[in-house]
């Protein structure tokens, strides 16, 4: 009888921990998913189609590398917190995902960037940056979405909009305004 006892409980703590392998997997996978539908749901209502798109708050980052749609975008996830971004750097690695989707620390205050450099900014919050540093970043027509909320930085009145990847088909790239808009991004 102790033999079929034994096997009896063999079978069952099996079964156990197939079932919880499985339901492991499923919640890994729903998690996944919510991250992709997050993503596709950001990108859809704000109409970024490529380009440099920052994740503040990247966490684990899960919906950093699904930000990332298609060759078009560049992804780089910033946290303040140095676990957050080890944690999303595993994950981008797991995902074999690392050059176009990155993760990196920063102080919260200053993001690292030139003027008029990122397309989309995603957040939950912002923490201790204002809304000017993060305007000072997003390019002409880029998007910040900050608790859902879409903010887009206006084309500046000074200068003209490009038909062309060279400002028009003279090819010249300074704009009617003065200023050289190949930093801005300008062009297709």
């Amino acid at each position: 009888m102790a033999v079929a006892f034994t096997i009896k409980w063999s079978f069952v703590a099996a079964v156990v921990a197939v079932v919880s392998v499985a339901a492991g997997q499923v919640g890994h996978s729903a998690e996944a998913t919510s991250a992709r539908q997050q993503a596709a749901q950001i990108l859809d209502a704000t109409g970024v189609r490529g380009g440099l798109v920052v994740h503040l708050g990247c966490g684990a980052g899960k919906l950093t590398t699904e930000l990332r749609t298609g060759e078009g975008f560049v992804v780089h996830g910033l946290d303040v917190d140095t676990v957050n971004v080890e944690k999303s750097r595993a994950h981008i690695r797991r995902k074999e995902l690392y050059g176009p989707v990155s993760a990196a620390l920063f102080d919260g205050k200053r993001l690292p960037y030139v003027d008029n450099l990122v397309n989309l900014l995603v957040a939950d919050k912002l923490g201790d940056l204002t809304m000017d540093e993060v305007m000072r970043v997003l390019a002409p027509l880029g998007v910040a979405c900050v608790g859902g909320k879409k903010i887009v930085k206006p084309w500046p009145e000074e200068i003209d909009e490009w038909t062309h990847y060279l400002h028009g088909p003279d090819n010249n790239a300074v704009a009617q305004g003065g200023m050289a808009l190949g930093a801005l991004g300008a062009g297709p």
